[in-house]
């Protein structure tokens, strides 16, 4: 597992729940309470291993921990970054759904060695879409349901969502979109930084 997704897993967990519930969560799942190093690569049961202490250890399931960490991506001030690049998808939430299939490429873009898996986006009908994830590693369609949360809320759209389990080996996200433009969307500029 690269070590960008172990440090995300460390600071969702740190930010969110305290650095006491880290050290306690680190002991458990016996890694070093100093963290990961984002560009290292860590055996797959390290990352295991730390979302089931999390989860035991915060009483949550590992699917709703996994959630909230998609969620913490896209909305945590210091995860800004990440939200500036899912944002240059479209200037809407149809947009960016449509665009969602790139995601990986773009993500390469940055980090060459960092693989995420293949999404499908597919539009069943107007406003409702079925995403489509093929992975290796079980999970990630509960990051990316709480990312889609996450951006839906950031471009003031009205949806309903949810992770709809797994169909010949994929995870399968299903949405639907009830109104775009429900609330007004967090404010986003080109330039970083600008007002």
């Amino acid at each position: 597992m690269h070590g960008l997704i172990n440090r995300a897993i460390q600071c969702f967990l740190r930010d969110s729940f305290g650095a006491e519930a880290w050290q306690r969560i680190a002991a458990a799942a016996e890694v070093p309470a100093e963290g990961f190093e984002p560009m290292m690569q860590y055996d797959d049961a390290v990352t295991h291993r730390l979302l089931d202490a999390a989860a035991a250890q915060l009483h949550r399931t590992r699917e709703s921990l996994l959630e909230d960490l998609g969620t913490y991506l896209v909305s945590h001030p210091d995860r800004e970054s990440l939200r500036r690049l899912l944002r240059f998808g479209g200037v809407d939430f149809v947009e960016f759904l449509h665009s969602i299939d790139d995601l990986p490429g773009r993500v390469r873009l940055a980090v060459p060695d960092l693989d995420l898996p293949q999404i499908l986006v597919e539009e069943r009908a107007e406003g409702r879409f079925t995403l489509s994830l093929h992975t290796p590693q079980p999970g990630f369609g509960q990051v990316l349901a709480g990312i889609l949360r996450a951006m839906a809320d950031d471009y003031g759209a009205l949806v309903f969502l949810e992770h709809a389990g797994t169909c010949d080996g994929a995870e399968l996200i299903e949405i639907d979109l009830f109104d775009q433009s429900f609330a007004a969307g967090r404010r986003f500029d080109l330039a970083a930084g600008a007002h």
